[in-house]
């Protein structure tokens, strides 16, 4: 297992600004940026065994992280192309 934290600031490093600026204007970004954090949180702390998790809540949580993710980089393209 990895207990490497999957921050949006590594996973999009030319995006930061983006993420920021998103974050402020769009409700719905910020939301899903905000849920990804809480998820990657306890994905972190689960694989850490900060606080165990069974394996199966594990591999849920991290199909949450995944699809946020998706959702997450779906949002910055758009604004990219805007």
């Amino acid at each position: 297992m990895s207990n490497t934290p999957h921050q949006l600031q590594q996973e999009f490093p030319d995006q930061v600004e983006a993420l920021h600026a998103l974050k402020l204007s769009d409700a719905h970004f910020a939301k899903a940026v905000d849920r990804y954090n809480d998820v990657n949180h306890q994905i972190h702390l689960a694989e850490t065994n900060v606080e165990p998790a069974e394996d199966l809540a594990i591999i849920e949580m991290r199909k949450e992280r995944m699809a946020l993710k998706d959702q997450i980089a779906a949002a910055l393209r758009a604004a990219a192309a805007a």
